[in-house]
């Protein structure tokens, strides 16, 4: 049975034992599903994961689509 289709590890967590996995989103029926672990002592560090992930998408999306950087983020 095949499984979801999943993005490569990065290439500076490849065969890192200290490195821990803290979020997993996928798109099914159209919809959002996530999985994560509270894996910092201070919730800021969801905010600045966030907003990394935020600037990274945006980022795709300006060099990928009609969107610039700006108009995405």
């Amino acid at each position: 049975m095949a499984g979801p289709k999943e993005q490569s590890l990065p290439p500076d967590v490849e065969g890192r034992e200290d490195a821990t996995e803290v979020l997993r989103a996928f798109v099914v029926d159209g919809g959002l599903s996530i999985a994560f672990m509270r894996a910092f002592e201070d919730p800021e560090m969801w905010g600045l994961l966030l907003v990394d992930i935020a600037r990274h998408a945006a980022r795709a999306y300006g060099r990928e689509s009609e969107f610039t950087e700006d108009e995405a983020l």
